[in-house]
């Protein structure tokens, strides 16, 4: 990345032109750079309309990346379910990588009451045959497992970080909402994110501060966690010092 680009989670809901390419030649009429394309109930684009998209984000330099389906758990206590989880984050990563995205994101598990390393152990093997099957396949994406909303879903700072060491291929994505929210209202102040970031960097160095994928919303959230999402107006986050710090380890 040469910079920290900004846009939208899908489509903007202001188009004129509905669909992924209008979507794409909006979001350049907003002074925006990014779109994530959104998978998240299917994969909603073939390989046929892929190279269409990737050269309507290439003419108005919109940067892409992907979020997958949400019907994923590499720790499901069914195989089916699991080898289902694989394919899904495959299917989602490929069709990114032809549309020319650089990262796609996805949740990876629930802990479903067993111990975080035996989970982090299924979450590991499922995403090390789905990167071995996308560069078997030349395909070059990033796969970026995602803090979670909830202390019931796996993924955590510390475990998505240890997974993006130890796996090629893998980096964060990092929703700052998700982590205000897993911890009840923590992970809210310029010390905190400041912390964030160190951690980051110290463990995977500078590339990673250069090359992030970041969700940021409002977010409601309870005891157990995230709720939903809200406009950033609507809730509590503190995305000025958020953005301050981003700033000061500029990142891209």
């Amino acid at each position: 990345m040469d910079k920290l680009r900004f846009g939208t989670a899908g489509i903007p809901l202001s188009t004129p032109l509905r669909g992924t390419v209008g979507g794409i030649e909006y979001l350049r009429k907003l002074n925006l750079e990014n779109m994530e394309l959104e998978f998240v109930r299917q994969v909603n684009i073939s390989e046929t309309l892929a190279p269409e998209v990737k050269a309507a984000a290439i003419k108005n330099d919109i940067t892409l990346s992907c979020h997958g389906q949400y019907f994923v758990n590499l720790n499901s206590a069914e195989i089916e379910k699991i080898e289902a989880s694989k394919q899904r984050i495959y299917k989602a990563a490929k069709i990114a990588a032809l549309c020319g995205a650089y990262s796609m994101t996805f949740h990876a598990a629930y802990y479903q009451g067993q111990e975080p390393e035996k989970v982090y152990n299924m979450v590991k093997d499922g995403v090390k045959e789905v990167v071995k099957k996308l560069k078997d396949e030349g395909h070059k994406i990033w796969v970026r497992p995602e803090t979670t909303g909830k202390a019931t879903q796996w993924g955590d700072m510390k475990e998505i970080i240890r997974l993006s060491q130890e796996v090629e291929q893998v980096l964060p994505c990092i929703d700052f909402s998700h982590l205000h929210a897993r911890t009840a209202g923590k992970n809210n102040t310029y010390a905190e994110f400041l912390a964030m970031l160190t951690e980051v960097e110290k463990i995977l160095g500078r590339t990673a501060l250069d090359n992030m994928h970041i969700h940021l919303s409002g977010i409601e959230y309870s005891a157990k966690g995230e709720r939903k999402h809200l406009n950033l107006a609507e809730s509590d986050l503190n995305y000025q010092d958020l953005l301050k710090v981003w700033k000061e380890f500029k990142i891209k």
